[in-house]
């Protein structure tokens, strides 16, 4: 099958498909007639597996070295836990700064629903970001409050 039918069937765009294929994840055969990729219901199945690799937060570095293990005929499954099992912590501390970036906007959105625009004039970029405390410096937020109340 060619790029096209194969994004099909794996519902994904053929640009991904050409990814993969130029990062060496999935492997066609050249038509010799007129020199297209084309590509087997393995490489269907490899497109699929890459894809709930993707979904796990797996890079593409990662699933090659997984796909090469597996090619190779050893079994990438303690890799893949090992992976995991260290990126969890990784990703559960990006989401309490997540959520903590959130509370900080909610915050800068509740003391700015009264502050009247302003126009920058040489001292003052944007009044509502200036006027929000500076995390690294956390008098400076009071400085700034109290010079421009």
């Amino acid at each position: 099958m060619k790029v096209s039918e194969l994004a099909r069937q794996a519902e994904v765009t053929a640009e991904t498909v050409r990814h993969y294929t130029r990062e060496g994840l999935l492997h066609p055969v050249r038509d010799p007639d007129n020199g297209y990729q084309l590509y087997d219901h393995a490489d269907l199945e490899r497109l699929r597996f890459i894809q709930r690799a993707r979904t796990l937060g797996f890079s593409v570095a990662e699933i090659s070295d997984i796909l090469a293990h597996a090619d190779q005929g050893d079994s990438p499954c303690p890799m893949v836990r090992d992976l995991l099992a260290s990126r969890l912590p990784q990703i559960r501390a990006r989401i309490r700064e997540l959520e903590a970036l959130a509370a900080r906007m909610e915050q800068a959105l509740t003391a700015w629903a009264e502050m009247p625009d302003g126009t920058p004039d040489g001292h003052s970029l944007c009044r509502l970001i200036e006027s929000f405390p500076d995390a690294s410096h956390p008098t400076c937020g009071h400085i700034a409050k109290e010079t421009r109340s």
